[in-house]
């Protein structure tokens, strides 16, 4: 089941049943599934198999759930610094032989929101109200040290509105809100996921499309040695933007530091998963105001940014350094 962006957190009654409110947390979406045998299968929302990746999650899950089992949540790790690390999965998908290693080094968690099967019923049908009953009862009063761990949820709006500006310091990207008469249905968008967003700013240093007619903007900030770093990439720009950024923007001389294609993972999404981004550079001299969401990994943004307006008041000199 999947989650469909909203802007504002909204009102109990505008729920079916009543809303639920849960943290959005920044992770692998994983089902878990206990076969009549005891055996633990992790899958991603593509079917992708997870297992091998997350040892220490396979093992936390076949301790804890029943066989006949299967349940969906998101795999996250934490880190030192009390945020939510990204960057600790993405290296389980390349670690090879050292996933043992990073299982024991890296441990991560399992927060477990929905049960869809369980004692060879098949509870995907059922309001959720009756599947968090059932969950609670399966994960309920779990020790702190547990790897797999039930996720908060809340029918209290004001509590929800406190989650949703305390845990952003945690990397907690914001609420899912969900009905509580609502089943359980695949492939459907029918829970909303609620983002908090910030207002920045950052330079331009390339557009996909054209310099005429860009489609997308690449952007940077200087770090502290006066490096030019790739931060975000933009969302399709409306068709005023393109206009006016076309007016704007210059080709790029040859000293411009970036080169001709960028890994994917450096301007949003996972390293490897796509093929390299081909981009035309351009001269690192306009500002402009982004909106972006709390997904920040090594001073970049995973996701997508939003394109607010150009700030024609600013020098680049003037913007955010890297890592701010």
């Amino acid at each position: 089941m999947l989650a469909a962006a909203i802007d504002r957190i909204p009102p109990p009654r505008s729920c079916p049943g009543g809303c639920r409110y849960e943290p959005k947390f920044d992770g692998f979406r994983a089902i878990a599934i206990v076969d009549d045998g005891g055996a633990v299968r992790l899958s991603s929302r593509r079917r992708t198999r997870l297992d091998d990746g997350f040892p220490e999650i396979v093992a936390a899950v076949r301790e804890r759930l029943a066989p006949g089992t299967v349940v969906d949540g998101e795999i996250i790790r934490w880190g030192t610094d009390g945020r939510l690390d990204f960057g600790a999965l993405q290296r389980r998908h390349v670690a090879g032989r050292r996933r043992a290693e990073l299982a024991r080094t890296e441990p991560c968690h399992y927060v477990v929101f929905d049960v869809l099967e369980h004692g060879g019923e098949d509870l995907r049908p059922r309001p959720l109200r009756e599947r968090r009953s059932i969950l609670e009862a399966l994960l309920g009063g779990g020790e702190s040290s547990a790897r797999v761990v039930l996720t908060p949820q809340t029918s209290e709006v004001e509590e929800a509105m406190v989650w949703f500006d305390a845990l952003a310091v945690q990397g907690v990207e914001g609420l899912v809100v969900k009905d509580a008469d609502g089943p359980y249905l695949e492939g459907r968008r029918r829970w909303r996921k609620v983002k908090r967003r910030v207002t920045t700013e950052a330079i331009v240093g390339g557009v996909t499309g054209t310099r005429q007619a860009p489609e997308s903007l690449i952007l940077g900030r200087y770090d502290a040695d006066g490096r030019l770093r790739v931060v975000a990439r933009t969302t399709p720009l409306p068709p005023g933007a393109r206009a006016a950024l076309g007016d704007l923007l210059r080709h790029a001389g040859p000293d411009h530091p970036w080169p001709a294609e960028l890994p994917a993972g450096l301007a949003g999404g996972v390293y490897g998963s796509h093929p390299p981004i081909r981009y035309v550079r351009t001269e690192p001299e306009t500002v402009v105001e982004i909106s972006a969401d709390a997904a920040v990994e090594r001073g970049r943004w995973r996701h997508a940014v939003r394109f607010v307006r150009v700030r024609p008041d600013l020098e680049p000199s003037q913007a955010p350094p890297f890592g701010a």
